[in-house]
């Protein structure tokens, strides 16, 4: 695996994670709630997962021709992403105490 593999999987790992630990929509609107709807959260994860796949493609063009791709590889791709993200959504959801 090369450094430009590397890089981008660390990239996705946290990209995955920042709307789980972020309170603020987008990283830059204060919520009206208390804390960020579960919505919010959902539709920054699918934001990232384009940005993310926008970093990747940049770079694979920087390296040469793009291969052309099927819908399997942005399903797998989306699967992995999600996957990703479990670790940020149990910290959120399920590990962390409410009020303490």
């Amino acid at each position: 695996m090369n450094f430009s593999t590397t890089l981008l999987l660390i990239l996705a790992f946290i990209a995955a994670n920042l709307p789980f630990l972020v309170e603020r929509i987008f990283f830059v609107v204060q919520p009206k709630a208390a804390s960020k709807n579960f919505a919010w959260r959902l539709l920054e994860l699918v934001t990232m997962f384009f940005i993310v796949g926008g970093i990747a493609w940049m770079l694979e063009s920087k390296l040469g021709d793009v291969h052309k791709q099927n819908w399997e590889f942005y399903a797998v791709n989306a699967s992995l992403f999600v996957v990703f993200a479990y670790p940020g959504f149990v910290y959120r959801y399920l590990w962390r105490r409410r009020g303490g």
